[in-house]
This record gives C-alpha cells, structure tokens and sequence, in this order.
C-alpha cells in the first residue's frame, strides 16, 4: 500500500475553510501532482514523513529556536474540520498560513543537514533508511517552502492512502 503526505503551495484567497473543497481541491493537486511538482507548487513524501519529522526534531537537540520552527515543515498548521456534509472517506487535512510558511522556509534555509542527520541519522540508518533518501526530501522541502514563503502562500497538506 502507498501513503504519502501531499503538500500544495495557494494563494491563501484562493482556498475556503472548508474540508469538502479542499478535499476537492487537493484531490485533483494529486492527479496534476507531476505538473504542480514540476512547477514548483506541490511536493509530496512517500511512507517516510514522520522520520523526516523526526530528523527536524533534532533541531531541538542543536538549541534551535525555542519556538519550535522544526515542527512546521511536516505537521505545522492547523487541522481542517470535517464539516457535518463531509464525506468521511476524504483525507484528513491541515492548512498551514503564511505567516507558518515563512518561518518553515526560513528553519530549512538555516538548519544544517549534516548537523540534524548527525545528531538523528544514526537512528534512521538503523531502520534501514538512507542518508540521501533524507537528504533528497530535505532538498525538495526547502525549495518548495522557500517557493512557497517568497510568494506569501499557504500550504494544505493532506494524507493519500
């Protein structure tokens, strides 16, 4: 089975508060996803998300910020609610607000790589993941939040099961 978490980069007047819609929305992101990926827009991590969160987390142990930006990347934002019309197979969402993207943007610009997989990493290659598979997601996230921040977008991310 594949799960992946689905980040999408919007305009923050061009999305509604809304679970249904921007299920909707994000549901047809992920069909365009090669395209939105390729423009910039959209980005998205395969099974492994949690451990990326979990190699940001060693930020804490580095004596990053103390408002916690390592959070943002992965699980920052805010859960949108299924409404009572929601349909309930939808996936579960979070909205991430620009303010949010700015600061995510701006702990991927700062943190060093070779410092949070140093101080994480070896816990990672024991589960037999890759330090270049990290490093890759690494890239990809900076870049699409650095995109994203520059023009004061937000981000939704959803669960694709």
């Amino acid at each position: 089975m594949s799960i992946h978490l689905h980040l999408r980069a919007v305009a923050e007047d061009g999305i509604r508060d809304d679970h249904t819609w921007l299920a909707a929305f994000m549901s047809e992101a992920w069909e365009n996803h090669s395209a939105e990926y390729e423009a910039g827009v959209a980005v998205s991590i395969a099974k492994v998300w949690n451990a990326v969160d979990g190699l940001y987390a060693a930020a804490e142990a580095l004596g990053a910020d103390a408002d916690e930006p390592w959070r943002l990347p992965i699980y920052g934002g805010r859960p949108v609610a299924h409404g009572p019309d929601a349909d309930p197979s939808n996936p579960p969402l979070m909205l991430l607000e620009p303010v949010g993207v700015s600061r995510a943007a701006r702990f991927l610009a700062a943190v060093s790589f070779d410092e949070l997989w140093s101080a994480a990493g070896p816990g990672f290659t024991g589960l037999g993941r890759a330090r270049e598979e990290f490093l890759d997601h690494h890239g990809a996230l900076k870049e699409f939040y650095g995109r994203a921040a520059s023009a004061g977008h937000a981000v939704v991310k959803a669960v694709w099961a």
